[in-house]
């Protein structure tokens, strides 16, 4: 725990990356958790679930009203934990159930942020242990003023890329990026899809060549099938979110069992 306490957020997030690769793992599994959903406690136990399942990373999503990147079941899940009252203290308290076990990195969207104030909320992030911050709806032109907070507290400022983002606006991407770039597998917002895309292979060896930081792939990672694909296709990491927020609410004492077969997927 002392090794931990004296790594930065973004060093972690850089370790959980080298560790699954030095222990011969195709990919880091980085599950996404809707903080508050079904409730906050029970958000918690989930969080200790996805790392006894073998998590290397945890995505932690703070509810918001109008979360436009996410498909139906998460908007779902935003809008159930809102309903239960959770709002951003309690949402980040999640991080401390977790993150002396592995990196938590926050995914919110960019009113909540504003609202609060820029400082404000990287110093929230810094005192709860987080190590990093995505936010959707932050265009690369209007990130430096985060940006710059968040390297002052040793927090990586994570960015999102497409399929159909632009060569020349990939190179300002990835020499901005901080821990990892989150790159989106398809057109659309979140949920699980039937089938991987074919041309994965395509999107991640473009995305890396911009970017000196590792490539995550998310969006539509559904089974472990397709995160073996994604691992396959050259991702470093593999951003499973739907399919998990769906077990939370329908059968949550199946969690750890349903990450653990993720993990087992990106085994080598």
């Amino acid at each position: 725990m002392s090794g931990v306490a004296a790594m930065s957020g973004a060093e972690r997030i850089a370790a959980a990356f080298e560790s699954a690769r030095a222990e011969g793992r195709r990919a880091a599994l980085m599950p996404y958790l809707m903080a508050g959903y079904p409730d906050l406690e029970r958000s918690r136990e989930i969080a200790r679930d996805y790392v006894a399942g073998g998590a290397d990373l945890i995505e932690l999503g703070i509810p918001f009203s109008d979360p436009l990147a996410d498909g139906p079941v998460i908007h779902a899940a935003d809008v159930a934990a809102l309903a239960a009252g959770a709002n951003v203290t309690d949402a980040l308290s999640v991080v401390r159930a977790v993150d002396e076990h592995v990196p938590v990195v926050v995914m919110c969207y960019a009113n909540v942020i504003l609202a609060r104030g820029l400082e404000r909320f990287a110093d929230l992030l810094a005192e709860v242990g987080a190590s990093g911050l995505i936010v959707p709806d932050l265009p690369l032109e209007e990130a430096p003023a985060i940006r710059e907070l968040l390297d002052a507290r040793g927090l990586a400022l994570v960015p999102l890329v497409a399929p159909t983002t632009p060569d020349e606006r990939l190179t300002r991407i990835g020499a901005a990026a901080r821990g990892f770039v989150y790159t989106v597998s398809v057109t659309g917002t979140t949920g699980e899809r039937d089938e991987s895309d074919a041309g994965l292979p395509e999107i991640l060896a473009r995305v890396r060549a911009h970017s000196e930081v590792p490539v995550a792939l998310g969006f539509g990672i559904g089974t472990p099938a397709q995160a073996a694909a994604a691992a396959a296709a050259g991702a470093d990491g593999v951003i499973v979110g739907t399919r998990l927020v769906r077990a939370a609410g329908e059968a949550p004492g199946e969690v750890r069992s349903l990450v653990a077969e993720f993990a087992a997927a990106l085994a080598a």
